[in-house]
Parts: structure tokens; sequence; C-alpha cells
């Protein structure tokens, strides 16, 4: 595996699952030089073990992988979450693209293609899921510029990690997110903390949410999985 991180961020933005190491090797560099944070695997296995454990913000998937096809990479990670996914592929026939799209994949671009026109897809998809002003759901308003948060219509403080924490559980409102996932999108795969530390916020989450933890409404356990917002 390779990871190659710009910045201060520890939480992953860009997933590559490309066997070919040189290909992979160099749009890892042109991403990190644009701002992203990258990590970067060669097998079908080890991204959704990587994805699972750590989680990222964009999936750049080839198809033909050494192990696992492509296509149930996708499918896997379409099973618990909503990050989007960039398929990138020498495979150009009409019904491997529908497919694709099928199993939930946002963008599908042929190889060999333009690295401007593929950073260009990348930009538009971080644009367009990332970059806006307020999410809402069930009573809950989140201020993403400021900071700030709504809840049944009082302002209530968040600190950084569970203003985080809850805007990726609305973000995939309705999606059971594993805690693995959880925790490596909130906390970074460098984090010192401990698992036990994603229970302890869901729990003041919850407090803040006016939730009874054994009745909750809007904030779900999924045993032995994760949590989930609905």
């Amino acid at each position: 595996m390779v990871q190659r991180f710009a910045g201060g961020d520890l939480t992953t933005d860009i997933l590559i699952v490309e066997d070919d190491k040189e290909l992979a090797g160099l749009l890892t560099d042109f991403l990190c030089d644009e701002g992203y944070t990258v990590s970067s695997v060669d097998s079908g296995e080890r991204a959704v073990q990587l994805f699972e454990r750590y989680g990222a913000r964009l999936v750049v998937l080839d198809i033909n992988l050494p192990d696992v096809n492509g296509f149930a990479v996708c499918s896997k990670l379409r099973e618990n979450a909503d990050t989007p996914i960039l398929i990138v592929s020498s495979r150009t026939g009409k019904e491997d693209k529908l497919n694709g799209f099928g199993l939930g994949a946002d963008d599908y671009i042929e190889k060999p293609y333009d690295i401007d026109i593929l950073i260009a897809k990348i930009k538009g998809i971080f644009k367009r899921r990332y970059q806006r002003d307020t999410l809402s759901a069930d009573g809950v308003t989140l201020n993403l510029v400021d900071k700030t948060a709504v809840i049944d219509g009082k302002s209530v403080e968040l600190p950084a990690k569970e203003f985080d924490l809850l805007a990726l559980l609305i973000e995939n409102q309705g999606k059971t997110l594993k805690k693995e996932y959880l925790f490596g999108t909130v906390w970074g795969s460098d984090s010192d903390s401990e698992l036990q530390t994603l229970h302890v916020h869901i729990n003041r989450l919850r407090q803040k949410l006016g939730e009874d933890p054994k009745n909750a409404k809007r904030l779900l356990t999924v045993w032995g999985v994760g949590y989930k917002f609905v």
C-alpha cells in the first residue's frame, strides 16, 4: 500500500485502487500536488479492508484487478456507504459502463485517460458532494462553513469531532456506517484514540439530540455493525 499525504489532514481524501503501480504512483503524485490526501492499493480485497477500517471521501477504482473484480468491490463498498466512486477502466464496452453505474458508480472514465480530465472530474465530485454550506435532516441543521448546529430549533454547541461525526452520518442518512469506517474517517488512520472513543461521542450526540439511548429515534445503533441516522 502507498500512502502520500499532503497537508495536515489524517483522513484520506482519495483511495486509489489500481494494480498498475506506475500509473497509481503517477496519479497519486498529481493528486497530492492538488492538495488531496491519497492512499493507493493494488488489490480489491485490500481496498475493501482499508475502506472499511479508515474510510475515504472518494474511491478511484480500476475494474481489472488481480484478485477481486472491481465491480464486486464497487458493490461491496455500496453496501454501507454513499462515498463517491469513480471507475477508471480499459473496459470500454457499453455493458461494462451500464454495469458500473448500476452498481452505484458516480462516474466512469476510459483508459487511457487525460490526467487533466480525470483531475477535473475528481474536483467536480468533491465540489458537488462536499462544498455545500449546510446539511439538514429531521430537525438537525449543520452549517458546514462556520461549524454551527441547530437541533430542533435551538443552537447547540458541538465540539469538532462531534460535529464531523454527525455531519458524516447525515451525509449518509439511512445507511448503516460501520464503526471502523466512522472512526477512521473522523479521527484518521493515524489517530492514537481507541475505537471506544466513537461510542463515547455517539452517546454525547444522543444527549444533544435529546435521545434516549435505549429508545433512540434518529441516531440508531445497528448492533454488531455500527450506526446510522434516520
